[in-house]
């Protein structure tokens, strides 16, 4: 019997030990994969003399440029926007019907996240996102304003929306891919909560327009937009070139 016990404490001793391995080889294999992924993360970016309007930092031979802050919300809702930018061409070029999730990624203060509403209702709904906490409370109550109950916001992060997987049909971003700190995160952020075959929108001032009165660093060409998004697996489906400064240019996520 004493012989028995003793086998048995030595095989659950053994256990206990074989336990304590493969957590200590787990851990350090998860270390490893984060070390591997910062440095990943680090040769995707190049860092370079800072311009007027950049914040330093290259990726795929571009510098990134500096973020409008929530200072500019005025100019977001400037009355001429209309006139200058014709939402309305937007709008009608993304054909938005009752029932689709759109996210509106960098909504600022909401002028197209509010404009976006009346077209995925019934059974729709607008997640309007932004980095910035004050800009996140100026949509907050505009929303509650106005009582447009099916815009949920979201405050995201530099390099993650936070969307849930699968969750959206769209992805728009407005004037805001370019002033992105980590382009291929929050892209992949996107593309993890896109469902098969909903589209990314890239509306960008058109590069290839001298005559547009935007920063050059403020600008992208359809051919750098296509250029990043072809890191993904998006099929290119159209570009519209109707609005005056920016061109929209629409992918699809493949299924």
């Amino acid at each position: 019997m004493a012989h028995r016990v003793a086998t048995i404490g030595k095989d659950l001793k053994e256990e206990n030990l074989n336990i304590i391995r493969i957590f200590g080889l787990f851990i350090l294999l998860l270390a490893a994969n984060l070390t591997l992924a910062q440095q990943t993360k680090e040769q995707r970016y190049t860092s370079i003399p800072a311009s007027a309007d950049g914040i330093g930092k290259r990726y795929m031979d571009r510098e990134i440029s500096g973020v409008m802050g929530w200072q500019g919300a005025a100019w977001l809702e400037r009355d001429e926007r209309e006139r200058e930018e014709r939402t309305d061409l937007l709008l009608e070029a993304l054909a938005l019907k009752p029932g689709m999730v759109i996210a509106d990624i960098g909504a600022g203060t909401g002028y197209l996240s509010r404009r976006m509403a009346p077209l995925v209702i019934p059974g729709g709904k607008i997640i309007a996102l932004d980095l910035q906490p004050e800009m996140v409370n100026y949509l907050q109550a505009g929303i509650k304003r106005l009582g447009l109950s099916q815009i949920e916001v979201k405050l995201g992060m530099v390099d993650d929306t936070k969307l849930m997987q699968s969750s959206i049909d769209m992805a728009i971003m407005v004037d805001v891919y370019h002033e992105l700190s980590y382009p291929y995160e929050v892209m992949r952020s996107i593309m993890s909560a896109l469902k098969p075959g909903g589209r990314i929108v890239f509306v960008e001032y058109k590069a290839e327009d001298t005559s547009v009165p935007i920063k050059h660093l403020h600008k992208m060409s359809e051919v750098q937009i296509k250029r990043e998004a072809g890191v993904f697996t998006l099929e290119w489906e159209r570009t519209v070139n109707t609005l005056p400064w920016q061109h929209v240019v629409i992918f699809r996520k493949r299924n």
